[in-house]
């Protein structure tokens, strides 16, 4: 059993070794494109950068682990900067193994079932001494016994290149190697796949380039990451004339399939939108069977491709650098006179670049290479002249003016005719002068300098860049300085009024005095050089300040106490038709602190800050936030010092003046709540009120006595209407037209009397009202 496992892993080793010679014979091995910059966000979001060069058709391979792979499908940005161009992106799939080797015929379980699977491929086998080359025919596994045991022999039979059947005993001595390149890269493809799967979390990458020479690539993407924390020291001074000195620092974590050497970081305090979607799981659906429709056939056709419109004219030169040497590979173009590319050329290796046919007028040469900058040649070209521009390249990083003249002066493109002495034209190079370095500033902050990154705002975000390059290994975190600057800080103690704590709260009252946007996070505390206390703080802008506590203060014993207020104040106003009543409720609160300590204390009292309340104590907050006042209180050494805040209410109460009785304003005056001033002027409302309720009343007498009549009257006509004529009924019909008329008499005066005592009403009405209106009061009592 143990041979049998040697052999398996002795022909896995070939496989690989003949399918890599055959890889590495074809197609240049992958770049390295490590790391070289990294953003991190605090919504768990990374963004990566690649960097290096790749050289003619060379590949690049990057790892990733399995939890990067969506968030890198998503994002994956590749950018070929000379020129060249991507062909493809693969990458290791996330199918199933068993879907993915079922369309591989090759089973590595036993060296039995390997060998079988490899049968009628052509393999060179050697066995001892021995060396045939042939193809594979047959696997058997026999039966022997001998000296008393029995054990099963594995046989390979093949038939040479000569035709002869030979067969072998597969030995420890025994070896194959596959000579098919296609079966050489089916057996890597069926090992990689089952490494993969050995190692579910690493995913690896391949980008295809094509180009010509050596040229910078860029690849970058985001990725889900560790969230990156911030931790800050806050070092108390032992002088008065100095600042307490703010350090802060990041846990960064490195938790993905490559080294982080010399990396670009950066760590942004922002939460840029960000999603995952599972691109890497291959996704399958149901499809219906459509019938192919035979009745139409149609010729297959070519289209011919879209050509430049060249003319009569040929243009050549040489490409050089500025030593002299001619520099082979660089890229030729020539534009026409609209901008669009006519034709391309490559310098062979004497640097000489040829065009048969340019076209006829106005053209620009365009000549590039890695690490030069671009050439710019404008030229005029006419058929039957040939043109010659020799070409200098410069170095990178400096600017260069091409100036072309036939004969050495400078002219205009007008001047240049047809170009027939372009031909003889010599090309004169202007460099520009280097910019001049920045002035130095005119002084260091010292703090500044010991600082390990740059602090710098992004809109809505905030970036700490690190000013340089750090270097993190897979699988490792690191605590990295992103600020040394000294701030602001006051020690005070916290008291908050309904605290469930017995003591106050040490804390330092820090106002961001840095350039930096502090994130939120936790700190510690150092005093007399040894830790004084740690606790959070929330995110803090420049020029911001806030409380942060970080220990108890046992010096100091706080009492909190009620007090009723004796002094109440009521406003009465009056105006327009209505009476409103302003009471004011007063509460006091008292605080007390002891001070047991020789040091004194600064105590900052937080106060609830409620709604619809007003301060109307003396002393005014330090500072106000939500729901809250903050005062502060001086307590000397061993003393007791009070801090009394009194608030008022008020409770406003309308009423209109018209619908006031003389029950409500006699309880107004029981509880004080108008002079007497006002209550003459409302008693004379009432006076009126009481004239305008009489003529109601009168008014409502008549209509009453009116109705009366009525209803008496429908009732005698009744009763006429009965009478049948006889001498006693003429005599009663007699008597009920006499009431009757008596009673129109009675309705014509309650008529008459009913519009007099409404327009006595109406006027008494109007009185009241001028009465009310003319009522204006503001009376604080």
């Amino acid at each position: 059993m143990i041979t049998r496992k040697v052999l398996i892993l002795s022909l896995v080793a070939l496989a690989v070794f003949s399918a890599a010679a055959q890889e590495t014979a074809v197609a240049p091995s992958a770049a390295r494109l490590p790391v070289k910059r990294v953003v991190l966000y605090k919504n768990g979001v990374g963004y990566f950068e690649h960097q290096g060069a790749v050289k003619d058709n060379q590949s690049v391979d990057i790892a990733f682990t399995t939890g990067q792979l969506d968030d890198v499908l998503k994002s994956l940005t590749v950018l070929d900067q000379g020129g060249g161009r991507i062909t493809g992106v693969t990458y290791g799939s996330s199918d199933p193994r068993d879907r993915q080797l079922a369309g591989l015929p090759l089973n590595t379980d036993t060296l039995y079932e390997f060998l079988s699977s490899l049968r009628g491929a052509r393999v060179e086998l050697k066995s001892g001494a021995l060396t045939w080359t042939g193809r594979l025919l047959t696997v058997e596994r026999k039966t022997r016994t001998g000296g008393g045991a029995t054990v099963e022999v594995d046989y390979l039979s093949m038939i040479t290149d000569a035709g002869e059947m030979r067969t072998t005993e597969l030995s420890a001595g025994f070896s194959v190697r596959l000579l098919d390149s296609a079966l050489n890269g089916t057996v890597k493809r069926y090992l990689d796949i089952v490494n993969s799967a050995r190692e579910p979390d690493q995913r690896r990458m391949t980008i295809a380039t094509a180009g010509d020479g050596l040229r910078p690539l860029l690849v970058s993407y985001i990725s889900e990451v560790p969230v990156w924390k911030a931790t800050y020291r806050i070092v108390l001074p032992t002088k008065a004339d100095q600042k307490p000195l703010l350090q802060g620092w990041a846990i960064v974590d490195n938790t993905g399939a490559q080294d982080w050497e010399n990396v670009e970081l950066s760590l942004v305090a922002g939460a840029p939108q960000s999603f995952i979607q599972k691109l890497s799981v291959p996704y399958y659906t149901h499809r219906p069977v459509a019938a192919i429709k035979e009745s139409l056939s149609a010729a297959p056709q070519t289209f011919d491709a879209p050509v430049a419109i060249l003319g009569g004219g040929s243009l050549n030169g040489t490409v050089r650098d500025p030593a002299g040497a001619v520099i082979a590979g660089a890229r030729a173009k020539v534009f026409d006179a609209n901008g669009t590319l006519a034709a391309e050329a490559t310098s062979d290796a004497n640097g000489r670049f040829t065009f048969g046919s340019v076209p006829d007028g106005s053209i620009r040469l365009e000549v590039t290479s890695p690490g030069f900058n671009t050439f710019n040649q404008s030229l005029v070209s006419a058929a039957g002249r040939p043109l010659t521009a020799n070409v200098e390249l410069q170095l990178g990083a400096m600017t260069d003016t091409v100036e072309v003249t036939a004969d050495g002066s400078a002219r205009s493109r007008a001047s240049l005719g047809s170009g027939r002495a372009l031909g003889g034209g010599a090309i004169r190079f202007k460099r520009a002068a280097p910019p001049p370095p920045p002035p130095p500033p005119a002084q260091y902050n010292s703090a500044s300098l010991l600082s390990a990154a740059k602090a710098e705002d992004l809109g809505d975000l905030f970036e700490y860049k690190l000013k340089e390059p750090i270097s993190i290994r897979k699988s490792q975190s690191a605590l990295v300085p992103i600020l040394h600057s000294p701030v602001s800080a006051e020690k005070v103690s916290i008291w908050t009024s309904g605290s469930q704590l017995p003591k106050p709260l040490r804390a330092l009252w820090l106002e961001n005095t840095s350039t930096a946007t502090l994130d939120a996070g936790a700190f510690s505390v150092l005093e007399s050089g040894v830790f004084a206390g740690e606790g959070l703080i929330e995110s803090l802008r420049p020029g911001e300040k806030r409380l942060i506590s970080y220990a108890v203060d046992l010096a100091l014993t706080p009492d909190t106490k009620a007090e009723p207020v004796s002094e109440r104040r009521t406003r009465v106003r009056v105006a327009k038709g209505s009476l409103v009543i302003v009471k004011e409720q007063r509460e006091s609160l008292t605080y007390s602190f002891r001070n047991a300590d020789s040091t004194p204390r600064t105590v900052v009292v937080e106060h609830p800050a409620r709604p619809g309340f007003q301060l109307r104590s003396t002393p005014t907050p330090q500072e106000t936030a939500a729901g809250l006042m903050r005062f502060r209180l001086e307590v000397p050494p061993r003393q007791t010092a009070r801090l009394v805040v009194e608030e008022a209410r008020p409770v406003e109460a309308t009423y209109r003046i018209a619908d006031l009785d003389s029950d409500l304003v006699a309880l107004f005056v029981r509880q004080k709540s108008i002079d007497p001033a006002l209550e003459e002027a409302l008693k004379k409302v009432l006076a009126q009120k009481a004239v305008v309720r009489s003529f109601d009343a009168q008014e409502s007498a008549r209509e009453s006595e009116a109705e009366v009549i009525y209803n008496d009257q429908e009732r005698l006509r009744e009763n006429m209407k009965a009478l049948k004529g006889t001498p006693e009924e003429r005599a009663l019909v007699l008597r009920y037209t006499k009431q009757l008329n008596d009673q129109e008499t009675r309705l014509e005066q309650l008529k008459r009397e009913i519009e007099d005592v409404n327009a006595k009403q109406e006027s008494a009405q109007k009185d009241l009202d001028r009465l009310i209106e003319s009522l204006v009061f503001d009376i604080e009592l």
